[in-house]
């Protein structure tokens, strides 16, 4: 057994929930931002401006979700180059076999063959040879058996919870928010968690209002800390640079929590706010203002479809109530509060 954790240890494989859960999972986003969703937002840019190209462009990105991802995994687990490479293929089955729920599949599979890569690279003398076969066969083989089932299961998830909040918008407005708000600010990835359950529709709409809480109310209660630099940072950035802070005094946390609480509900009972661009981007947030712009190109592909008639002036109301106005209202104001009571004290917010 001794030699057996040396040699895990001499690989740099460590089977630990941080590794898989946060590592992996985070730079599985980025892979998918990076394809996906970049892909989107020029196909649109393209659509709007009738510029062809823009959407070619836009297509080549999107298929490549599937590689990008298990690469940006590989990249994660600190793989041999070999390895990362052949990564590409495994991430193209897992995502093509694994349907709605592909990325899922992705994150799964493309682990397992990343860490029987690393096991077997430069253990032999055609390491050229036998590295990028036994990964790419582990991969795919996996893929094969695993990536339906794993999608189903992933997409049905998905749908249940969508269902759940078509039934009861106001409760599951308020879980669904709080709930992906959290995931955003701890060392997890909402984004990736979104995608994974293919969260659109009225729940991708929740998370969204729940994400943007968590980002514009820390900003904002923390504007007298962090002055313009914490603003942006945090605002269009990420609001984990106060996970810290956090640990210290879990208190700070309450009002971006409160807000996404309140304008979950609002978002999915009053404002019907609906994300039907990519699932990704329901847990976005403000960053790089992804979250909005998925709920645009959700607007613009219901009105090419003739699902919706036009983009009103209620839907751009609500969008920016729900992203940026109240969460900063509602979050300064019991930070307020609470810094009054002694619950938040000087510097608990400094960046």
């Amino acid at each position: 057994m001794e030699k057996f954790r040396s040699f895990l240890r001499r690989k740099d494989i460590v089977i630990s929930a941080r590794r898989y859960g946060i590592d992996a999972l985070g730079a599985m986003a980025q892979g998918l931002f990076c394809s996906l969703l970049i892909g989107t937002i020029i196909s649109t840019c393209g659509t709007q401006f009738h510029l062809p190209f823009l959407n070619t462009i836009g297509d080549f990105a999107s298929k490549m979700s599937g590689p990008a991802m298990a690469i940006a995994i590989g990249y994660a687990l600190h793989c041999p180059p070999l390895v990362l490479f052949s990564l590409a293929t495994v991430g193209s089955a897992a995502n093509g076999l694994g349907g709605a729920g592909g990325p899922l599949a992705v994150l799964i599979i493309a682990i397992v063959a990343a860490e029987c890569g690393k096991a077997i690279s430069k253990e032999t003398k055609v390491d050229l040879l036998v590295t990028p076969l036994l990964t790419i066969f582990v991969g795919v083989a996996l893929s094969a058996l695993l990536a339906p089932a794993i999608g189903r299961a992933a997409s049905s998830l998905g749908r249940l919870i969508m269902w759940a909040t078509e039934q009861q918008p106001f409760v599951m407005g308020v879980v669904v928010s709080v709930v992906i708000g959290i995931a955003l600010t701890l060392p997890i990835s909402s984004a990736a968690i979104c995608a994974a359950l293919t969260l659109t529709g009225l729940a991708g709409g929740a998370a969204v209002a729940g994400c943007c809480a968590q980002m514009v109310g820390f900003a904002v209660m923390s504007f007298r800390e962090n002055r313009w630099g914490g603003l942006i940072s945090q605002g269009i950035g990420t609001s984990m640079l106060q996970m810290g802070n956090i640990v210290r005094n879990p208190r700070i946390w309450i009002p971006p929590i409160v807000a996404s609480a309140v304008t979950g509900p609002l978002a999915t009972c009053l404002f019907k706010l609906q994300m039907n661009g990519p699932a990704v981007s329901s847990g976005m947030g403000t960053c790089g203002l992804v979250g909005q712009i998925g709920v645009y190109t959700g607007w613009v592909s219901d009105v090419a479809s003739g699902a919706k008639a036009a983009i009103t002036a209620m839907d751009w109301i609500g969008l920016i109530l729900i992203c940026f106005i109240l969460p900063a209202i509602i979050s300064w104001a019991l930070a307020l509060l609470l810094r009054k009571i002694g619950w938040i004290k000087e510097g608990d917010l400094k960046l």
